[in-house]
């Protein structure tokens, strides 16, 4: 084999994959593992892609196959091992040299390891790579954070292995150290509320209009034809229709109603509340699946106060109005939290071109993303999804329909998390003047903080209770 590309170190689910669809995209590429009795097993089932893979028995090896100045993919945990792994690495890299942090990792850890690298001229990229085992082997999204200079050496792989949106691939340098890894929370951070949403609108079809998994899978991939045409509404429509082979009951009646995070939409949470940004919709959708895990708690709630879920009529065609309103204002949110981190750490992220590689490859793959690449690309008023020409009408049409459905649902007693913070936030953006003077005159009352008036310039005012 031609002297390798790049190195991939770490050769578990994800690592196995991407050095896989690189060698089968013509890459060379250099493997080795913790673990090293790994690489054969791997070489083995790489097959005929084998001879575009060189094995290494240790990370000195790898290192030392390749060409300088080197690129060293690194697929570990992006917390502490990531560390340990830089403090092994650092001193048999030489200048000039790029590490690549392609797992999911906090953005701040991404731009203090960039730092330290950059004390050694070496580069650290933070590559967000989103499409699960599937996508990693045969066509992540990719979001890119990293010097130029990395990128300029780095792209040619990058865009090798990446999906594609009609021909073009779904990868981008979107700005330096931790922009990647951010871009990629927000990312997580909107497939949470997605997933939480659709969640609902099952629940509300199931226990609320009787509808069988069936029917409301028949449902769901009729939506998916349309509009709300995503790979999330796919799956769903898919799982559905999944029989459990040992009891012949609806696989989903069967699985345990607690859900798992690996913290990157409650990280998507912590950063919009430091940003000052709202992710309602997010914060919902992390709520849920905390409360998801407290089964023994909700079970002696109900046995408490009783559970019951009262019947409701839905009619498919204005629920699908609805969905179709609560997921543009779900990206909505999603793209103030990265319009406010990137002017806060001088990014410089391009909206459009955010939008434009999450069009392939990821979990949140949509076709609304096409429309919302178009919407930033045109320059909506202040910047704002929520006042983009190109929305107008779904929102005109479907937040009636949203409003008339949480309203019933909340009436009949079930729980909308995310569905409910969409139409909260609406409303609260819609209100020229809101609830907010009565918190400043609280806050001026209870500590003297002054407010600013409508009638008059500057701030520092105090009401007549303290004359």
């Amino acid at each position: 084999m031609k002297q390798p590309q790049i190195g991939v170190y770490g050769l578990g689910t994800m690592g196995s994959a991407l050095a896989l669809n690189m060698a089968e995209k013509g890459v060379s590429v250099a493997v080795a593992n913790r673990s090293p009795d790994k690489v054969p097993a791997f070489l083995d089932e790489a097959g005929d892609l084998a001879a575009r893979i060189s094995g290494q028995d240790s990370l000195e090896a790898l290192i030392g196959a390749l060409p300088p100045p080197r690129l060293l993919l690194v697929m570990i945990p992006s917390t502490a091992p990531m560390d340990a792994f830089l403090d092994e690495v650092i001193p048999q890299l030489a200048p000039g040299d790029t590490v690549i942090d392609a797992g999911n990792a906090d953005f701040h850890d991404t731009r203090r390891r960039a730092a330290r690298l950059a004390e050694h001229d070496l580069y650290f990229v933070g590559l967000g790579v989103s499409g699960g085992e599937d996508g990693a082997r045969h066509g992540p999204s990719m979001m890119m954070g990293g010097s130029p200079e990395s990128w300029d050496r780095l792209h040619p792989i990058l865009e090798a292995i990446a999906a594609r949106y009609d021909g073009t691939p779904c990868v981008a340098r979107l700005g330096p150290d931790g922009a990647g890894h951010f871009v990629k929370t927000v990312h997580n951070g909107i497939e949470y509320a997605d997933m939480q949403m659709l969640a609902e609108v099952y629940d509300l079809m199931r226990f609320g209009a009787g509808r069988t998994p069936v029917q409301i899978a028949d449902a769901m991939a009729r939506w998916n034809e349309g509009p709300l045409r995503s790979y999330l509404t796919e799956i769903t429509a898919r799982v559905l229709r999944y029989d459990d082979e040992a009891t012949g009951q609806p696989m989903v009646d069967m699985i345990a109603d607690s859900a798992g995070q690996k913290g990157t939409g409650r990280w998507t949470v912590i950063e919009a509340v430091r940003l000052g940004q709202s992710a309602t919709m997010i914060e919902g959708a992390v709520a849920a699946r905390a409360w998801s895990a407290e089964k023994p708690l909700r079970q002696r709630a109900e046995a408490a106060f009783g559970g019951a879920r009262r019947e409701i009529g839905i009619d498919e065609e204005r629920l699908e109005r609805a969905m179709l309103a609560a997921r543009v204002l779900e990206y909505a949110q999603g793209f103030r939290i990265l319009a406010q981190a990137s002017e806060d750490f001088a990014w410089g992220l391009d909206p459009a071109r955010i939008a434009e590689i999450w069009r392939a490859g990821c979990i949140i793959r949509a076709d609304m993303l096409d429309d919302i690449a178009a919407a930033f690309r045109d320059g909506p008023p202040e910047g704002q999804l929520l006042l983009s020409p190109r929305f107008a009408n779904a929102l005109e049409q479907g937040i009636p329909e949203l409003r008339a459905l949480v309203g019933q649902a909340v009436a009949a007693g079930f729980a909308l998390p995310v569905l409910s913070a969409a139409l909260t936030w609406f409303d609260t953006m819609r209100q020229g003047r809101g609830t907010a003077s009565v918190i400043q005159a609280q806050r001026d009352f209870l500590g003297r903080h002054g407010f600013e008036r409508v009638d008059r310039d500057g701030g520092g005012y105090h009401g007549p209770w303290w004359e």
